[in-house]
C-alpha cells in the first residue's frame, strides 16, 4: 500500500476514531466517579454535621460513615453483581461503588482518630475504636452481602 492509497488512508481514519473513542469513554468514566465522589464526600460532610464529635468521646460520624458505607457496597456488589437481581452497566457500579462509597467512607480519618488516641496516650480507646470499627465495617458488609442475596433469590420480578 502506497501513500496515497484509500484503503489505507480508511483504516488510518478508522484507527484514530477507535482512538478517540477509547479517549472520551475514559473521560467519561473519570467524570462519573468524580462526580459520585462528590456525592460521597457531601453525605460524608452531613454526617459529621448530624454526628459531632463529643468531648472525650469516640469519633462516632466516623464509625457511622464507615459502617453505612461497607453496608451499602456489600448490598450494592451483591445486588448488581453477575448473579445479582438488577442489572446495571459498569459505569454506573464505578459511580456507586468507587464514587460515591469512596467519598463516603473514611479510612483515612479512622486512621487520623486511632493514631491520635494513641499519641495521647489512650490506648485503650484506640484498641476499643479499632476493634469495634473493623469488626463492624466487616460485618456490614456480609450483612449487606446477604440481604442482597436474599433479594437476588426472590422470586418473580
Amino acid at each position: 500500500m502506497s501513500a496515497g492509497d484509500p484503503a489505507a488512508s480508511r483504516e488510518d481514519a478508522a484507527g484514530q476514531r477507535r482512538r478517540r473513542q477509547a479517549l472520551a469513554d475514559a473521560a467519561a468514566l473519570y467524570g462519573i466517579v468524580m462526580t459520585g465522589g462528590v456525592i460521597g464526600s457531601l453525605l460524608r460532610w452531613a454526617v459529621a454535621l448530624v454526628l459531632p464529635i463529643a468531648g472525650g468521646g469516640l469519633p462516632w460520624a466516623t464509625f457511622f460513615a464507615n459502617a453505612t458505607g461497607c453496608f451499602a457496597i456489600g448490598f450494592y456488589a451483591t445486588l448488581t453483581g453477575p448473579d445479582g437481581r438488577l442489572f446495571v452497566g459498569p459505569r454506573l457500579r464505578q459511580f456507586f461503588m468507587t464514587g460515591i462509597c469512596g467519598g463516603y467512607t473514611t479510612f483515612s480519618s479512622f486512621s487520623l482518630e486511632t493514631v491520635r488516641f494513641v499519641l495521647s496516650g489512650d490506648e485503650r480507646s484506640a484498641a476499643l475504636y479499632l476493634a469495634i470499627s473493623v469488626a463492624s465495617w466487616l460485618a456490614a458488609v456480609w450483612l449487606g452481602d446477604v440481604l442482597a442475596s436474599r433479594l437476588n433469590d426472590l422470586k418473580g420480578d
